[in-house]
């Protein structure tokens, strides 16, 4: 079973090098008002998607656009060239529970009401159109 787990790992290994991605992990905001601002841009072109979140009042759109950024220059890395303009897309856009700090706050008559304090982790694939139309 142990040679088992050592193929499939190999074999992810494999297919993230074709991918391009980017994640940004334990971002201080609550998972629901990250997914607004990821389902605004979930298949856009990256240009476009690039002026929607910069000029967008979430502000979780500053931290999206930042990791858009990432994913286009993983992309131009793994390619060993710029992206040319209507090239890449936004082809997947996840937003994740992360781990939820929990704070107690004073109430009356000696009682502690609970914060939940929560974070997310975003992870967004982006990808030429010609390879989309491959899967």
């Amino acid at each position: 079973m142990g040679a088992r787990k050592k193929i499939s790992a190999e074999k992810r290994k494999e297919a993230l090098k074709t991918m391009y991605f980017a994640k940004l992990r334990n971002v201080p905001s609550s998972p629901r008002k990250m997914r607004l601002v990821a389902d605004m841009i979930r298949g856009m072109e990256v240009n476009r998607a690039l002026g929607v979140l910069k000029f967008s009042s979430k502000a979780a759109s500053s931290k999206v656009e930042k990791l858009l950024r990432s994913a286009i220059a993983n992309w131009e890395t793994k390619n060993e060239r710029k992206a040319e303009d209507g090239e890449l897309y936004v082809t997947k856009i996840f937003v994740d529970e992360g781990v939820t700090l929990k704070r107690m706050r004073p109430a009356p008559q000696g009682r502690g009401y609970r914060i939940r304090k929560r974070s997310n982790h975003v992870t967004l694939f982006v990808d030429s159109k010609n390879t989309n139309d491959k899967n």
